[in-house]
């Protein structure tokens, strides 16, 4: 297939490396700041930290896009203590007029001279309750799919404001919400779980955990990802 053009322009770019403590929780979410361009390798964006390596950053989540409308929702549904808006998700892209039922898991896309491929939309956890004043802030996003994606890096480079974003290659048919559906629904679904960790493409973290619930036919507690330590 062509190549077929999803977004003309970039609404933003952000990275940050300091990072913060809150009654004992380190964090660089409050710290992402606008940049004109990414200086991505394959291992990671230079000048940009994760406060917690082993659940954020690594080879399948160096880059996280999120659709700026999605803040409007978000303060639609009175989910967030005062204004907020990109890139207070700790996202490195913003768009609009892009979102999860439009990119599929798998998805090679190119912005600008970097090539990238979808690998799993963002999990979220505790650390958005704090960020935006809202107990079930990590609930809601969760529920409502309205997650943004990670992407792996196949060719590194420098990304501008100017970029456009290309979808360069179509691997699966199931797209990023049809993922957050699948992994997030309280109904156990064996056929579900397996067809989503064949994807081509989805993180290693996801085909683990999708592995390990085929194999004890449960699903995880998500109760301390979701609200995090008493």
């Amino acid at each position: 297939m062509s190549e077929q053009l999803l977004v003309k322009r970039l609404s933003g770019l952000y990275l940050g490396e300091e990072l913060s403590e809150t009654t004992g929780i380190i964090s660089g979410i409050s710290h992402k700041q606008s940049s004109t361009s990414l200086q991505v390798t394959v291992e990671s964006v230079i000048g940009d930290r994760q406060a917690d390596p082993k659940h954020h950053g690594g080879l399948d989540r160096v880059l996280h896009h999120f659709p700026r409308e999605h803040y409007g929702q978000y303060r639609r549904w009175d989910m967030m203590n005062g204004f907020k808006d990109a890139p207070a998700m700790g996202e490195n892209i913003s768009t609009v007029g892009l979102d999860e039922t439009q990119v599929n898991i798998g998805d090679i896309i190119c912005i600008g001279d970097v090539e990238l491929q979808v690998t799993q939309p963002r999990s979220p956890c505790f650390k958005l309750n704090g960020q935006f004043g809202h107990k079930e802030f990590a609930l809601a996003m969760q529920t409502s799919g309205l997650c943004g994606w990670f992407y792996r890096v196949l060719q590194p480079g420098v990304i501008t404001q100017d970029a456009s974003v290309y979808l360069k290659k179509r691997h699966t048919d199931i797209s990023v919400r049809d993922a957050m559906s699948i992994y997030f629904s309280t109904e156990y679904d064996a056929q579900s779980y397996d067809r989503l960790a064949s994807c081509e493409g989805l993180a290693t973290s996801w085909v683990g955990s999708l592995q390990r619930r085929l194999q004890q036919q449960k699903i995880e507690d998500w109760q301390m990802r979701l609200i995090g330590p008493a």
